[in-house]
């Protein structure tokens, strides 16, 4: 049998703008998703699990940095139809909705969780696929339903383990945008398609302030921006005065929620959808004050409008002001973990009816490397329990162990390679981050004992302590076999509080 070519083997790399997630990932990854479902069900929020894959004409037209039809998302053609992987969840829930209404509660109040795709450039911390958790009030027009979005989040992002003061849930109103984009000459109430390439332009520009900066929104607020590798974003061309006003909108801000609002009512003042969307805002801070989520929880932030193009109300924003150091020792801020809004005219694209939802957005891969921040909650989960292979003629009772160990809700194996080098076992474990080892040879069979090797313990002690602590301390005890179960219980623990 001729040897393959090395040269037609293939690379083994992950795709661009591509990640892998390995098991303490996942875990976390679970365990997070789990406390924030608790909130939202919490909440009277019901699961649903969706389709990844759509109709191009269900998603729309609705990703940022998109000019073109078509752009941002991985889509094929098959049986003369247009499919696409799903690039949000919200997408897919309008078109669930209209196609199940008729079977489901008014208003409906649902979560879902999973991954999410979008052919957009990758860059550091942006991939193309990517973990969303999101929650959703369909049927409401009331301003209560989305204070209750921000307050859920709010309760969310606590739960999780987010200190208050290390987060802030911004408010705004897409609105209060639409009236300054009136009283600047970009939109006209009477004539939607007016300047709609612009407005489109100029939401996306502010919606990158805080990522790009003032110079760079600038540009595409002007001729148009070149970015680092070169690729070039067409500008609103925008007259200087308009400039102005945008740039006035997103520092409304005032020292006070009040004063902020007054800001907005000024920079409005002549647009009939500005002044409704003040009023909109006004109410909200009312209701999230009244229930005690005051401005170090939820906050007026003029300089919050999402990206995306098919919000029409209320728009929120959850931000971790959390500090670290990059890998260049640069003070950093972890920034947007959740953004969302009031969409009410994406599910008439299929009903022909205008249906008011509300929701937000989690992003799961941020909030999880904000929360991995911490050193506590860094530290990889423990492992299983590992049954060492010390003779073969033992694999019967070695299995009967870890079935009574499962049996009990612990974690734990046989371990399966090469047995023969009892170092290599204790390997195996380590890279498990396993607690515990445990050993029976034909002595200890004999003796109707077993030994437990505390690999945690023993690593510690290893590291840190003295001769005497060492021998006060053994790492490794002998107990009762019919005791093993209630021994390893014991030890875990031990293992979980240290």
């Amino acid at each position: 049998m001729s040897k393959i070519n090395k040269q037609l083997r293939p690379k083994a790399e992950t795709p661009k703008g591509f990640r892998d997630y390995f098991g303490y990932e996942i875990i976390r990854r679970q365990e997070m998703l789990k406390i924030i479902s608790d909130v939202y069900e919490l909440y009277g929020f019901s699961g649903l699990e969706s389709s990844a894959i759509e109709t191009v004409d269900a998603l729309g037209k609705f990703l940022p940095d998109i000019d073109r039809p078509n752009e941002g998302i991985f889509a094929w053609e098959e049986d003369n139809t247009w499919l696409a992987l799903r690039y949000d969840l919200t997408a897919p829930l309008a078109r669930v909705y209209a196609q199940f209404r008729n079977n489901l509660p008014s208003p409906y109040r649902r979560y879902a969780m999973g991954p999410v795709w979008r052919n957009e450039k990758p860059g550091v911390g942006r991939y193309r696929q990517f973990y969303q958790c999101d929650a959703d009030t369909v049927g409401s027009a009331s301003i209560m339903a989305d204070f209750e979005i921000c307050s859920m989040l709010s309760d969310a992002l606590e739960a999780v383990g987010i200190l208050r003061n290390d987060y802030i849930v911004k408010v705004n109103n897409r609105k209060i945008l639409t009236g300054m984009m009136e009283v600047s000459g970009l939109f006209d109430p009477k004539n939607l398609d007016h300047k709609l390439k612009e407005r489109g332009i100029v939401l996306r520009a502010i919606d990158k302030l805080d990522r790009l900066g003032k110079d760079s929104v600038l540009d595409l607020l002007g001729s148009g921006r070149k970015d680092p590798s070169g690729d070039f974003t067409e500008g609103a061309n925008l007259s200087d005065e308009q400039v102005s006003r945008i740039l006035s909108f997103t520092s409304a801000k005032g020292n006070t929620e009040e004063k902020t609002i007054q800001n907005l009512r000024e920079l409005v003042n002549g647009s009939t959808t500005g002044n409704k969307g003040v009023e909109e805002l006004s109410q909200m801070l009312e209701l999230s004050q009244a229930q005690g989520y005051f401005s170090d929880r939820v906050t007026v932030d003029p300089s919050v409008v999402r990206g995306l193009g098919y919000y029409t109300g209320p728009v929120f924003e959850a931000d971790l002001t959390t500090e670290f150091f990059d890998e260049a020792g640069v003070k950093q801020t972890v920034g947007a973990v959740a953004g969302g809004g009031r969409y009410d005219d994406l599910i008439k694209r299929f009903t022909g009816q205008e249906v008011p939802a509300t929701g937000i957005s989690v992003g799961v891969d941020r909030l999880l490397a904000a929360l991995n921040i911490s050193k506590e909650t860094n530290r990889e989960p423990i492992g299983p329990v590992i049954v060492t292979v010390m003779e073969r003629d033992k694999l019967n009772l070695y299995q009967k162990i870890v079935s009574e160990l499962r049996a009990a809700g612990i974690q734990s194996e046989v371990y399966m390679g090469n047995p023969k080098n009892f170092g290599n076992q204790l390997k195996y474990a380590d890279k498990r981050n396993s607690p515990i080892a445990i050993i029976v040879g034909t002595d200890e069979y004999n003796k109707g004992v077993v030994q437990l090797k505390d690999l945690a313990l023993g690593s510690k002690i290893s590291k840190d302590a003295t001769l005497e602590e060492w021998k006060s301390q053994p790492a490794q005890k002998e107990v009762k076999r019919e005791s093993l179960v209630g021994e390893v219980l014991a030890m875990l623990e031990k293992t979980k509080n240290t």
